[in-house]
């Protein structure tokens, strides 16, 4: 008996994305379907959706309720952001970097994580919480967790000397990412492990990565009030 192999959100992405580039579909065009799409690709509806949710995002198509995925009129220049580690960025301001593990706990995943990493809520999983510093002032706050089964290594990992983002990039790098930043407001969590006042505004960064389609980590990482976001396009 074959078994077939399951096409996945990147083969479908990358292929859509050819017949626009190719003009088979071509600018102002209504895409097929979702239903459509999943069958032909023999994969999934969430596959296809997730393909699609990319390429809006990378602005080769619109979506829209009820109307379906167009084709966009006009090109969009991405902004490119680029991603260091925290050891990276201190070290280019001259700085001198420290790390250090404040708190580390196997636990079992709770609710809000496993409906943001996909997996289940008794999934097991590494909670970390780790500082960075420049020039041993408070720069940014780390806490991440990481899916054991994913990556059963972790779990006795030496985390003592480098951050878990550093121990991933070389054990189990990711190959897809989504990342969000907003505005916080630092509470007394904050306020402690920062060195600022309640109520100062902070840039805050979460980090959702998975490896072949399998949920690797979830990080929430807490820039100092002076971090500034810089990108090119």
């Amino acid at each position: 008996m074959n078994v077939q192999k399951r096409i996945s959100f990147q083969v479908v992405r990358d292929e859509v994305k050819r017949r626009i580039e190719s003009r088979i579909w071509p600018q102002g065009s209504l895409l097929p379907t979702e239903t459509q799409l999943a069958e032909e690709f023999n994969c999934a509806r969430a596959t296809v959706n997730r393909a699609l949710r990319e390429l809006a995002d990378q602005g080769f198509v619109e979506r829209k309720r009820k109307s379906g995925t167009r084709v966009k009129k006009e090109p969009t220049r991405n902004a490119k952001l680029e991603l260091l580690l925290a050891r990276q960025m201190v070290q280019n301001q001259n700085a001198d970097y420290r790390y250090a593990l404040v708190e580390r706990n196997v636990e079992f995943s709770p609710r809000w994580l496993a409906s943001q990493l996909g997996v289940a809520c008794d999934a097991r999983v590494l909670n970390l919480t780790c500082m960075h510093y420049a020039d041993n002032r408070p720069f940014q706050l780390e806490e991440r967790w990481i899916n054991i089964e994913a990556v059963p290594e972790i779990e006795d990992a030496n985390l003592s000397d480098s951050g878990p983002h550093e121990w991933l990039l070389n054990a189990a790098p990711f190959n897809e990412a989504e990342v969000s930043f907003s505005a916080v407001s630092a509470d007394s969590r904050l306020t402690e492990f920062m060195g600022t006042t309640a109520g100062t505004s902070m840039i805050q960064m979460e980090k959702t990565t998975w490896k072949d389609d399998t949920p690797l980590s979830f990080a929430r990482i807490t820039h100092h009030p002076s971090y500034r976001i810089r990108t090119k396009y």
